[in-house]
């Protein structure tokens, strides 16, 4: 990683850290599973997106720390859902054990709902950092909408249908574009708002947080193909195991590479077209692009 993006991710590790609630504070067992979920080791690729998208507009990447919080936790949030036995069944993440396979079902359900609330009461905190009203309730309801049940929520329902099922490209397409791509268009958005960015240039960051997410996603699923849970962080093969509707499955594994490939080099196209403050951004495409499978 390049060490501008080293110097950005460590300050949004020690930041987030104090967003947390200390495991000392009451509820405690609740508190240390909402830390477990959201601390777990990660490459933070939201919270990057909103501060260098912040920086890419003109703006000072600390200033958008209270989006990448918020980011970070709906992201958080929604990975100790997805994990629970109703949902993908999965005991590892990011190469520990799940929040509820560490704390039991019913705080996993709790720690998730906990982690989603105070991502919002985070989000306020901009204001702080001399963002206008007006922005923080447009970064409010950017987030609301993404993890929602038209984006985020509303594509692990779709996701949820299509298990066993053979799901066209465009099917998948539109369950990636919501259940990932939704976050990540969100994370970028979020970075423009605190960074003061005009309404021209939140529409390219649109642009290219669209090509992007679906881009990650694409890449997830070739790499649940054929990684292992050392690199990866969990258990490999098990979408192809639940029949899950991912890009490689409906489309062939060739194609999804190009797919992938094609996207990400959109998206860096789009940076290019931003000048010389994306260039952190561009670099952060560039490491998403080659996470090794």
């Amino acid at each position: 990683m390049p060490a501008a993006l080293g110097l950005r991710l460590r300050a949004f590790e020690r930041y987030f850290a104090g967003v947390l609630p200390p495991p000392s504070t009451t509820p405690r067992k609740l508190h240390a599973a909402m830390r477990h979920g959201a601390l777990t080791p990660g490459k933070r690729v939201r919270p990057l997106l909103a501060l260098t998208g912040c920086e890419a507009v003109g703006g000072r990447w600390q200033r958008a720390l209270p989006a990448a919080a918020a980011i970070e936790l709906v992201h958080a949030f929604s990975l100790v859902h997805d994990d629970l036995p109703a949902m993908d069944n999965d005991d590892y993440r990011r190469g520990r054990l799940t929040t509820h396979k560490r704390f039991g079902e019913a705080f996993g359900i709790l720690a998730g709902d906990a982690l989603l609330a105070l991502a919002f009461e985070e989000l306020s905190r901009l204001t702080a950092r001399g963002v206008s009203a007006p922005r923080v309730v447009e970064a409010q309801r950017v987030l609301a909408r993404a993890a929602g049940s038209h984006e985020l929520v509303g594509g692990q329902v779709l996701d949820l249908e299509a298990e066993g099922e053979r799901a066209t490209g465009p099917e998948v397409r539109d369950i990636h574009r919501r259940k990932t791509g939704a976050l990540i268009m969100a994370a970028l958005r979020l970075g423009g708002l605190a960074g003061g960015a005009a309404p021209r240039r939140l529409a390219v960051l649109d642009r290219i947080g669209s090509d992007l997410g679906l881009a990650f996603q694409i890449h997830d699923d070739l790499m649940n193909r054929a990684s292992s849970l050392s690199k990866m962080g969990k258990r490999a093969g098990t979408d192809q195991a639940r029949g899950k509707a991912t890009y490689p499955r409906a489309v062939g594994q060739e194609r999804a590479m190009g797919e992938a490939a094609r996207l990400y080099l959109k998206a860096l196209e789009r940076i290019e077209r931003l000048g010389p403050h994306a260039a952190n951004l561009g670099y952060l495409t560039i490491v998403v692009a080659e996470r090794e499978r």
